[in-house]
């Protein structure tokens, strides 16, 4: 029996995000809903948008393609690829065997791994599985490369200015820069109807949305404590919110994450003696007999607790939002565009040895709560400096958006709808606005076979 691979974790990570947005005051406006409503109740800015040229496949493509390129990796040094998603075009055929096309032309087809599914949990799910695979007997000495993504789309309604699309990509190995936390992973799952796309003739999700946001907590307390427990024992220590120097959440839109690391601080409140509450929490001290499951929608706790946490959540979360509140709810992604978002927001030096605490949340109900440490060498040519030197590029990038305006962005969902499942297609929107080297759909036959061009990107082997 070998050792253990030392330090497995992430080696590189790479985002693609929609060249398309609309604004969420904008929305406001247009739906006739009060202002503030998007922008302050949900927390959002704005939403990115897809119009019919790009599917799950070109944005997988794209993200792929680009990390690849961006950290000169060969095709042939990677030994298992593996799709999170819940945007599903096909039953039967995997977004993965559809990336094949980008390493086949290099002979390089001995890769493991096929796509992941359960609502926003499968890019967690494919990321533990790449994990465990460089972990295993099955490991061959290659990288493993996890993609989530996807494209979050309503039904016209309240919960349409949710919506949102990316994809991330990481590629996992030992000796990495970020590396995963052994022995304190903790799981929730349970059967629940709470968000699911039972009607496969329509992109739209079924949602019960005051359930939703319920399993989501109940599955963050359950996560956490559990987390707590092992990470004590490992430790040896006790464990609260001061152990990380960081937390992200899967985020479905910014104010829920704000309630969440709220519900976290009320947990560490819990977690303590009973008699003791009120000493160590004097601001809770009204709150010392919480039963915590009846307290998802109790408005005086919650304005207790969002109050006494909001400096935690100010050094602690809100740098994890950025890419959140201008694009939108990525769904499989979603969490991981939270760790970009972390990344670019301080220098490699500031994040040099932090611990960062991660929620994944996947409806139906899967959920996980995980950490990272962050290499304490953040030298000039380590690999987390040139993680955050690659990661430069994507405040450019939300900034070179185009914001399109919301009679265009009911229009293009419209033209979505409509031709959704059609065959033979021949997508009628422009390609103009795309970003460098991104992959966009230029056809789907009458055999529903689907075909791609990109575009070219600058000749210095960087995309832009």
């Amino acid at each position: 029996m070998g050792t253990w691979p030392k330090d497995v974790g992430i080696l590189a990570i790479e985002i693609t995000i929609p060249a398309l947005y609309v604004d969420q005051e904008d929305l406001e406006k247009y739906d006739g809903v009060s202002a503030g409503k998007y922008t302050i109740g949900l927390g959002q800015r704005a939403m990115g948008i897809c119009t019919d040229r790009e599917d799950i496949n070109s944005l997988c493509l794209t993200v792929v393609q680009k990390l690849l390129e961006k950290y000169h990796v060969d095709y042939s040094e990677i030994g298992r690829l593996e799709v999170g998603t819940e945007t599903i075009i096909d039953k039967s055929k995997s977004v993965k065997s559809v990336l094949m096309q980008l390493f086949e032309p290099h002979g390089a087809t001995d890769i493991e791994g096929i796509d992941t599914t359960n609502a926003c949990f499968g890019g967690t799910a494919a990321l533990f599985n790449a994990i465990s695979w460089v972990e295993s007997s099955a490991w061959n000495g290659k990288y493993a490369l996890v993609v989530a993504a996807d494209i979050a789309v309503y039904a016209k309604g309240a919960a349409r200015p949710t919506g949102g699309a990316g994809a991330v990509a990481m590629l996992i190995g030992p000796n990495a820069p970020l590396v995963f936390d052994r022995g304190v992973r903790s799981i929730h799952m349970r059967h629940v109807y709470d968000f699911y796309k039972p009607d496969l003739s329509s992109e739209y999700p079924a949602v019960d949305s005051k359930l939703s946001i319920q399993c989501y907590l109940s599955a963050l307390d359950k996560c956490y404590q559990t987390y707590c427990e092992k990470a004590s024992k490992l430790y040896n220590r006790k464990i609260d919110l001061n152990f990380f120097d960081a937390v992200l959440f899967h985020t479905p839109y910014c104010k829920l994450v704000q309630k969440s690391l709220a519900r976290l601080h009320l947990n560490d409140f819990y977690l303590v003696a009973k008699e003791e509450r009120g000493l160590v929490y004097p601001n809770l001290k009204n709150f010392e007999n919480v039963v915590l499951e009846d307290t998802y929608f109790d408005r005086d706790i919650e304005k207790a607790v969002l109050s006494n946490s909001k400096d935690q959540f100010v050094e602690k979360t809100s740098p994890s939002l950025l890419i959140a509140s201008q694009v939108g709810n990525m769904y499989t992604s979603s969490l991981y565009g939270g760790l970009v978002s972390l990344l670019i927001s301080k220098k490699a030096s500031e994040l040099a040895g932090k611990r960062v605490g991660l929620f994944s949340y996947g409806s139906g109900l899967a959920s996980a709560f995980f950490s990272l440490t962050i290499s304490a060498n953040a030298s000039e040519g380590s690999a987390l400096h040139k993680m955050t030197s690659v990661l430069n590029s994507v405040e450019t990038i939300l900034n070179q958006r185009q914001k399109v305006e919301p009679e265009k962005f009911e229009k293009y969902m419209d033209i979505r709808q409509k031709s959704n499942h059609s065959a033979p297609y021949e997508p009628v929107g422009s390609t103009e606005h795309f970003f460098p080297g991104t992959y966009y759909l230029t056809n789907i036959d009458d055999k529903y076979r689907r075909y791609y061009e990109r575009v070219p990107v600058a000749m210095n082997g960087h995309s832009h």
